[in-house]
């Protein structure tokens, strides 16, 4: 309130009473918190790049005798106020980072609005950016680019796909390789066990048949026995001598058994003689 066009006081809301023709109620001004429209403007980036602009500012009147008194227009003041600090803030960073650091902007028009108002009695609250247009060309050459960058990205998934699963087939090929082998390996060392077990089998049976042998020689009746089982391997022999081989060699005697079992005893009782000086 005015008084004789001089300041009076402030009036809080309510019921007052003025003095009609020499107090005036000059300024008005609401205390909640007010939204203002910052008009789109272009602003020049680090990398030389024209873009527009433009956000929306949050603010409070704190003191209505310093925002009716301390500045004409304070709501003129906080919007060029904020266009500049907008510019220059652009202006520091490179046009791809601008949309990567819109907080990083906000915080930094906050700040240099706020040291500037608090003379008017206003206080910022917040500053959000609605919008960022580059130019058209720009955006066209940042459309290709990104589309660039997703068809670089499938081509190195893609290779690396394809890395994988050669790797992936060597070296089932290897595990392949390695148990074949390892099965091969197996199996030759069952077949050796299997002929050693088969040797060894032949060998006892040879060495039984040779105890017993030596054991029915040593008997009663072993002699004749022995005798006849020499004749009797003799002619079974000399048959089939005759009738597979077509060249034949056989003793002088052929017709005489009875001299071979004689040598062949010859042999026996020689064995006999030796073992029994041992």
């Amino acid at each position: 309130m005015e008084r004789l066009g001089k300041f009076q006081t402030s009036m809080q809301a309510g019921l007052h009473f003025v003095v009609p023709f020499i107090d005036v109620i000059r300024y008005k001004h609401s205390l909640k918190e007010i939204v203002l429209d910052i008009p789109a403007q272009v602003c020049i980036t680090k990398d030389n790049v024209s873009v527009h602009v433009d956000g929306v500012l949050f603010f409070r009147v704190m003191d209505a005798v310093k925002a009716s008194y301390g500045i004409s227009d304070f709501i003129a003041a906080v919007t060029q106020l904020a266009q500049t600090t907008l510019r220059s803030e652009i202006g520091k960073i490179d046009l791809d980072r601008t949309f990567e650091e819109r907080d990083k902007i906000n915080s930094a028009v906050i700040l240099g609005i706020e040291n500037a108002t608090q003379p008017w009695g206003v206080k910022v609250l917040r500053y959000e950016i609605k919008q960022i247009q580059p130019p058209k060309d720009v955006l066209e050459a940042m459309e290709k680019q990104m589309r660039a960058e997703r068809e670089k990205r499938a081509s190195v998934l893609t290779s690396e796909a394809e890395r994988d699963s050669k790797i992936n087939r060597a070296e089932g090929a290897k595990q392949e390789v390695i148990k074949a082998s390892e099965a091969d390996k197996q199996k030759q060392i069952n077949e050796a066990e299997g002929r050693a077990s088969a040797i060894l089998a032949v060998a006892r049976a040879s060495a039984e048949g040779l105890r017993q042998m030596a054991e029915a020689i040593e008997s009663k009746g072993g002699d004749r026995a022995a005798q006849f089982k020499v004749a009797e391997e003799y002619v079974r022999q000399l048959g089939q001598v005759a009738y597979d081989a077509r060249a034949i060699i056989v003793p002088a005697n052929v017709a005489d058994p009875s001299s071979v079992v004689t040598t062949a005893m010859a042999v026996i009782e020689g064995v006999r003689g030796s073992d029994a000086r041992k």
